[in-house]
């Protein structure tokens, strides 16, 4: 099963967990997460680990990708979106990194998922570090 890496800056910032995904050492996106908050539900990024991830189709964000087995967390999803308004825990996915309304945000958020669903397998593990 193919693995991809979510490298997390190692210095975290109060309002956001900024990362880059690689496959096979190339950077295929940055990704903007709610900072840690002892994995609390909804106001925290999760837990450091590696996570089984599948192609899904959610009834709110449409096709997307989805993360099993976080521990005490369900529905954790790599999805769209721009600022940590736009999760409750979730993985955003971008090509650069910017500003929107004062907040780090991710860009091109919308062409960022759609590329990674057109080239990931349905099926990969995702490791956090």
């Amino acid at each position: 099963m193919e693995r991809l890496l979510l490298l997390r800056e190692k210095n975290q910032l109060p309002d956001a967990t900024l990362g880059v995904l690689y496959r096979d050492s190339n950077a295929i996106c940055v990704t903007l997460e709610l900072p840690w908050m002892d994995n609390q539900p909804k106001i925290s990024c999760i837990p450091k680990g590696s996570y089984q991830v599948t192609r899904y189709n959610s009834p709110s964000k449409g096709e997307d990708f989805l993360l099993h087995d976080v521990p005490d967390r369900s529905m954790i999803e790599l999805h769209v979106g721009n600022t940590v308004d736009n999760t409750e825990g979730c993985i955003l996915v971008g090509r650069v990194y910017g500003i929107l309304d004062g907040k780090r945000a991710v860009l091109h958020s919308i062409p960022t998922l759609q590329t990674l669903l057109a080239e990931l397998p349905d099926t990969f593990m995702l490791d956090i570090e």
